[in-house]
């Protein structure tokens, strides 16, 4: 294969790909170019609303295993 086909396949090659990381979303729910992309779910008001409420039973049930420590803690500290 000849120098001048190769590296000119190679140079289309990059300007491709390079082309795409233009086009293609930068993170996590951004929204692709139209051709591309539809609308991301992570941004609907539904799943916002479910993604909080999974947070917040995190959180609750992260505080109730700490109380439940402290509890055991006292208990074993003032026990005789």
């Amino acid at each position: 294969m000849s120098d001048r086909l190769f590296f000119s396949g190679v140079g289309a090659v990059a300007a491709v790909l390079i082309g795409l990381a233009l086009m293609w979303p930068q993170g996590l729910g951004e929204r692709s170019p139209p051709p591309f992309g539809h609308f991301p779910t992570q941004r609907t008001p539904e799943a916002r609303a479910a993604m909080q409420r999974a947070t917040d039973a995190a959180a609750k049930r992260a505080n109730e295993a700490r109380q439940t420590v402290r509890d055991l803690q006292t208990e074993a500290v003032t026990a005789p």
